[in-house]
């Protein structure tokens, strides 16, 4: 891929397009590579994580693993906090390739081209809109699920009479209701034959 990334043209001299970590000389081609980086592309890395981890691809395990690097390097060397980063820019460049030669028929040889490829992450901070925006949508996932759980377990406390009987009956006030009971369940027995 040629040209400048990231409009690296309309920034400033001496500002930072973000934190970047980079894999050289990775044994892949670039164009199997970027399947797998458009996926997480403007994502942010906890989604991209879960993405990377999921995807059946052998590129991803790498792409995770850089990632994860991207992620300390921005922890370590920026102090960010890694829940306020997403996937600003992710790209995969061509490395060099190998050529090897396999023998064909009538003397002639077919070649081999092992490629490589250099892959690059760059993590920014979220705005603070998007991370407003993602707080108010965990705060309303956890008051729902919290107030789920608290229903949840109050069906689920049982008083003393209902405890020692069995879940699917309703506790009997005397003999008679029993009886009754019993009358209209083999009434029913009878009528469904």
């Amino acid at each position: 891929m040629t040209g400048p990334k990231l409009n690296e043209a309309n920034n400033k001299v001496g500002t930072s397009s973000g934190t970047r970590a980079s894999a050289r000389f990775v044994r892949g081609s670039a164009s199997k590579v970027r399947v797998v980086l458009n996926l997480i592309r403007d994502q942010n890395v906890r989604r991209a994580d879960e993405i990377l981890q999921f995807t059946d691809r052998e590129a991803a395990r790498i792409v995770r693993k850089l990632l994860a690097s991207a992620v300390a390097n921005a922890v370590n060397n920026d102090g960010q906090d890694a829940d306020d980063l997403y996937v600003k820019a992710c790209f995969a460049d061509e490395g060099p390739t190998l050529k090897r030669f396999r023998p064909r028929a009538k003397g002639r040889a077919g070649p081999i081209l092992k490629r490589s490829s250099h892959i690059t992450i760059v993590l920014a901070r979220m705005s603070d809109e998007k991370i407003a925006v993602r707080d108010i949508k965990s705060s309303a996932r956890g008051s729902a699920l919290s107030s789920r759980r608290a229903r949840v377990e109050g069906s689920r406390k049982r008083t003393p009479e209902t405890a020692s009987a069995p879940a699917d009956t309703a506790p009997v006030e005397s003999i008679e209701a029993a009886e009754e009971i019993i009358t209209l369940d083999v009434t029913t027995d009878e009528m469904e034959k």
